[in-house]
């Protein structure tokens, strides 16, 4: 499963496209984080009334942490299509079955070196957002909240991925179910937002993220999003096995 996982992360670096997304998102971010800071300085300088101020924490990493949830939701389709609709087109699944290694092992496996990738971006946001204590007193559960939310949103989005490349040998098709999937998944609770006892809404991604986006750490919510990841790396997890019993 490690192997798998190294593996992955090493073709990522390796990969031009790796290294174009990595520098565009982390790029974003920065400007963000940039605009985040100039308008702090703007309202802390009187140009808003006092009642309508934020902390420089809440204040900056709304701006940061709300863009990174659609920002990865169009990057990560883009990462995950790949994974094994590209082992597809090439034909080197059967050698991947005939390895000593489980389908568990190589679904898990691949999973993690996307994680490990992008936890990279993940983790640059929270240093980033860090250096502001260098002159003024954060809120570092606020951030810690945000970015165990923006992981475990990030990880729906691969699971998500896999699940459809396993689906296909076109990464392209892959990606574009990955994105489209992803993307209802995070406006479904805006149609249901005057609704919340709507079992729809329940499955929005922005809805079980929000608690996370305050600061908190709800164990609903958190539950939610292991259950989803789990649950598709399990279909993706039977999907190949099917594939391997056809032979």
């Amino acid at each position: 499963m490690l192997n798998i996982a190294r593996k992955e992360l090493q073709s990522m670096f390796a990969s031009p496209m790796g290294w174009i997304i990595l520098a565009v998102i982390a790029a974003l971010f920065g400007n963000y984080f940039s605009n985040g800071v100039t308008d702090y300085l703007d309202v802390a300088s009187g140009a808003i009334r006092p009642a309508e101020r934020f902390g420089i924490t809440q204040a900056v990493s709304q701006s940061v942490y709300g863009s990174a949830s659609f920002i990865m939701l169009f990057a990560v389709p883009l990462l995950s299509m790949r994974l094994i609709a590209e082992e597809r087109r090439s034909q080197t699944m059967p050698f991947l079955f005939s390895s000593p290694l489980s389908i568990t092992d190589i679904v898990v496996g691949k999973f993690l070196g996307l994680m490990a990738f992008l936890a990279t971006l993940i983790l640059y946001i929270g240093l980033m957002l860090s250096t502001l204590n260098l002159w003024s007193d954060i809120d570092f559960g606020y951030i810690v909240a945000n970015t165990i939310g923006l992981f475990l949103l990030v990880g729906s989005f691969c699971a998500l991925g896999i699940y459809f490349s396993s689906l296909t040998s076109q990464p392209i098709i892959a990606g574009i179910l990955s994105f489209i999937f992803s993307f209802i998944l995070m406006i479904l609770g805006r149609f249901f937002a005057n609704d919340p006892s709507n079992i729809a809404g329940q499955f929005s991604f922005s809805t079980h993220f929000q608690s996370f986006a305050s600061g908190l750490i709800d164990t609903a919510d958190l539950a939610f999003f292991i259950l989803f990841i789990v649950t598709f790396l399990t279909l993706t997890i039977r999907r190949l096995d099917a594939d391997r019993l056809r032979g």
